[in-house]
């Protein structure tokens, strides 16, 4: 599910730094859109990405051992897909939502992690004969190439229950409030549920090679397969940071806007980028007929798609200033990223 941003590439390959500091912008309501848009075009994503991905990759790996030697297996093949490298767009995101308003790191990781966890199973389920039938994910052979079909499934079923457990048990020892974790992992199974990962990905088979594939069905496909996890990501974040309501609501909007947008330029990168710049395979979608933006509305409305997409999830941050930064960084870079 959701093939996207996997491939393995360093977090200086971003963006590029600035070549200069702009005047900083308060987190006042006067601050426009304009003066933060050129705010975070002046900031440094690539040092940011590196921070946060450090501590991340130290997470992960701190989240999944072998404690008997009867688990090795299935311990090994979670691990292989975990910890293969990829951009951890989402875990910087939970991060980052938490700390705009006014949460830390520490808090926010547990969640993280466990959105991670659930973003790598639907990559090994994605990736296996009976779905897209793929060979290869960040670079390297998919988890069923290398541990079998059987593995596979149940490595990603590992994930995904464990990702249940670490939310809840990692939350707890960092002191979040019981109501907020039990509502972290309530929007967490909705993400993977019939109105998320699993739904969207019924639909979307069931629309290959469908002839009369509709904007609006393409649509609720990467509504529920693709940007429900960025929901999840950036909504969890934000309550973890003590958001109200209505915070969450505008966090919500903000990372569907930006989770379609993410799909849009999938989509794009599958017809113009190369297999060795992707990290997966090249003109997948094309071959399998599959409905996407650029087959319903051309290359250059799916880029025009996109850049509405990324306009409109700016202004549900804008309240906020200064500290939407990041996010509106992450956000133009999941609208003109390369690979």
């Amino acid at each position: 599910m959701a093939r996207i941003l996997t491939l393995a590439v360093s977090a200086a390959a971003l963006v590029a730094p600035p070549t200069q500091r702009r005047r900083p912008i308060t987190a006042r309501a006067a601050a426009s859109k304009a003066e933060l848009v050129e705010a975070a075009d002046a900031f440094d994503l690539a040092t940011y990405f590196k921070t946060k991905v450090m501590s991340v990759e130290k997470a992960l790996d701190a989240s999944i051992q072998c404690t008997t030697p009867e688990t090795k297996k299935i311990v090994e093949s979670m691990r292989y897909s975990l910890l293969a490298g990829g951009k951890r767009v989402r875990p910087v995101m939970t991060i980052a939502a938490c700390e705009m308003f006014g949460g830390t790191e520490a808090t926010a990781m547990p969640t993280a992690v466990a959105i991670e966890m659930i973003h790598t199973m639907s990559l090994i389920h994605d990736d296996l004969p009976a779905m897209d039938d793929d060979d290869l994910r960040r670079g390297s052979p998919t988890n069923h190439v290398v541990f079998g079909d059987d593995v596979a499934i149940l490595a990603g079923d590992a994930l995904l229950s464990t990702s249940f457990e670490h939310c809840a048990d990692g939350s707890t020892k960092v002191g979040v409030e019981p109501k907020i974790i039990v509502e972290c992992i309530r929007r967490l199974g909705e993400a993977v549920g019939a109105v998320g990962l699993a739904g969207g990905q019924v639909m979307d088979l069931e629309c290959e090679a469908k002839q009369g594939v509709t904007l609006d069905e393409l649509t609720w496909i990467h509504t529920h397969k693709t940007a429900k996890l960025l929901e999840v990501s950036v909504a969890s974040g934000a309550l973890l940071g003590g958001a109200s309501a209505s915070d969450v609501k505008l966090c919500e909007t903000f990372a569907n806007d930006i989770g379609i947008a993410f799909q849009v330029a999938d989509d794009i990168l599958d017809v113009t980028a190369t297999s060795e710049a992707l990290g997966k395979t090249a003109g997948k979608d094309e071959d399998t007929d599959k409905t996407t933006y650029p087959k319903l509305m051309g290359l250059d409305g799916a880029r025009a798609e996109a850049e509405r997409l990324y306009q409109e999830a700016i202004d549900s941050v804008v309240p906020y200033g200064e500290k939407a930064i990041p996010l509106i960084a992450i956000a133009k870079y999941i609208v003109e990223r390369k690979s």
